[in-house]
């Protein structure tokens, strides 16, 4: 017997969900975060289609994600053999043409795995089990989505019926009938009653070519878009960005629209284990092992009489405590709190879209601003001055900089800066300070083997994070606010 080829999973995280804000924001979303353990959903849909019969991923993301993903990859120990980089979100159907493209280059019989980072699998075995299953399916020429077995009247997901002849329950791919929006309570209920109904995972596997194929049948513009960019694209230290000046001309437009409910080749694969999305604090709670009176506590957070409610403190600064809720979601971040029935956890996004509408910077910037050299937190902000924490890693360098309308002083606490001011070097440690003068041309990079932290208090005029003019950079990014 032959072997089997090896499946490249294509690992999708250029997603900003707002239904988990304020934890998730458009700066830093959900897919990065450690909503259920040590690891970052990303993280664990990396590792749950990695090893044997997997080969290296490729994976997609945005501009201000590519340091986020490359590092969270290093953690897991995994190494990707493509970090694409979308010039701006276009949804799904040009995302996962470009990766077929790209694979096509080397092998149009490649089989891909498409599925999202952000999704929660719990039993990592059967779930590739169920892939192994639909492999055959998908040689052939088939494009195979796969169905979960739902669980309740779900009104956030689409579905899947399945043909008259299918079996909801079948352990090989079935025939699929159509695709379904999501529906009202009412219609979910009677899906779930009828039992032909699957929810729509947004989980795929096909051959390159056979996905290639259907957008000529069916999509053939966005082919042409997409191919003049994936032919455009240039390298960029270890990331591969699509050519920005054809990709704007990419249709904004869903896999499932563009081509999925218009191809004939269809199979459905179905998945009877545990799976979420993760698309609401109310999945967060279900999926965080409540006690024995359905409450939930992370972190910083202690429950009085409290039952079937979820408290997150994302914070050491912030002690978050119920009394005799119920039903009751509580997340605080050092600056913002949600408050939340539990049935209204599908109208967080409404919050953000409120916090927009008056301007506040909660709606959408995460309170710790990630670099690739570290990451950052305001403390104290005042009318002219700031006080930040600075994390630089090991090996760390911030890019050779000045600024028009700011001067700072920095306070090593932990470790060794070298720093740099006007071609001056020097080795700042603990509990000693250097001051930057407004205009100074200066660079701080850490030269130890362990994290370096310090105080920064920026005094000046205007105080905002685009006031940096870049000379050199190791990490190639440019000008502008987060490069």
């Amino acid at each position: 017997m032959m072997p089997q080829p090896d499946i490249t999973p294509i690992l999708l995280c250029g997603g900003s969900g707002t239904r988990l804000w304020p934890l998730s924001r458009k700066s830093y979303p959900k897919q990065f975060a450690r909503l259920l353990g040590e690891e970052s959903l990303f993280q664990a849909s990396a590792r749950r289609l990695s090893g044997a019969g997997f080969a290296a991923p490729l994976v997609l993301t945005g501009n201000d994600f590519r340091f986020i993903v490359s590092e969270q990859l290093a953690a897991a120990e995994i190494a990707a053999s493509c970090l694409l980089i979308e010039p701006e979100g276009r949804n799904t159907a040009p995302a996962v043409l470009a990766a077929a493209l790209v694979l096509a280059k080397t092998d149009p019989e490649a089989l891909m795995l498409v599925a999202p980072s952000d999704h929660v699998i719990p039993d990592t075995d059967r779930f590739r089990t169920t892939v192994r299953a639909a492999m055959a399916r998908a040689q052939a020429g088939d494009l195979v989505t796969f169905g979960i077995t739902p669980s309740h009247p779900e009104t956030g997901y689409g579905y899947l019926e399945l043909a008259p002849d299918a079996d909801a329950m079948a352990t090989v791919p079935q025939s699929l009938a159509r695709f379904v929006e999501k529906p009202d309570r009412k219609r979910a209920q009677q899906m779930l009653d009828a039992g032909n109904f699957l929810w729509n995972a947004g989980i795929f596997l096909f051959t390159a070519k056979a996905l290639i194929a259907a957008f000529e049948a069916h999509a053939p513009e966005i082919l042409e878009a997409v191919g003049k960019s994936v032919a455009g694209a240039a390298q960029d230290l270890s990331f591969t960005r699509l050519d920005p000046d054809t990709w704007g001309d990419v249709p904004n437009i869903s896999i499932d629209y563009a081509i999925m409910e218009k191809a004939s080749n269809l199979a459905v694969m179905p998945f009877t284990a545990a799976w979420s999305d993760l698309g609401g604090w109310d999945a967060v709670w279900a999926h965080s092992q409540p006690d024995a009176g359905g409450t939930v506590c992370f972190g910083g957070a202690t429950a009085i009489r409290c039952s079937n409610t979820l408290l997150r403190s994302e914070s050491d600064r912030v002690q978050l405590v119920g009394i005799g809720l119920d039903d009751i979601i509580a997340i605080a971040m050092p600056d913002a709190v949600l408050v939340a029935h539990k049935s209204k956890a599908q109208d967080v996004k409404e919050a953000v879209s409120a916090l927009k509408a008056k301007g506040a910077a909660q709606a959408e910037d995460f309170p710790t601003d990630h670099r690739p050299w570290g990451w950052f937190e305001s403390l104290a902000i005042g009318p002219r001055f700031q006080v930040k924490r600075i994390v630089v890693k090991p090996g760390g360098v911030l890019s050779l900089q000045s600024h028009h309308h700011r001067a700072e002083h920095w306070i090593v606490v932990e470790g060794t800066a070298k720093v740099t001011i006007d071609g001056v070097e020097r080795l700042v440690t603990e509990n000693q300070s250097v001051y930057v003068p407004l205009a100074s041309v200066h660079r701080m990079e850490n030269p130890g083997k362990v994290p370096m932290v310090l105080i920064e208090v920026q005094t000046g005029s205007y105080l905002g994070e685009d006031d940096i003019i870049r000379y050199e950079d190791v990490y190639a990014r440019g000008q502008g606010k987060r490069g």
